[in-house]
């Protein structure tokens, strides 16, 4: 991830950088790369609710 892009949140910007393995990917894997990207931050969303 460009470092303009980073949010300063470490396991954000982790879950973001996933989103580069669709670079030149087949469009039948961006589902799967999707839905996991979605989970790692609604984890991370959640996470912050318990604090």
């Amino acid at each position: 991830m460009p470092e303009s892009a980073l949010t300063g949140h470490p396991a954000v910007d982790d879950a973001l950088d996933r989103l580069e393995v669709l670079d030149g990917a087949e469009t039948e894997a961006h589902p799967a790369v999707y839905e996991d990207v979605h989970q790692r931050l609604t984890d991370i969303l959640a996470a912050l609710d318990d604090e």
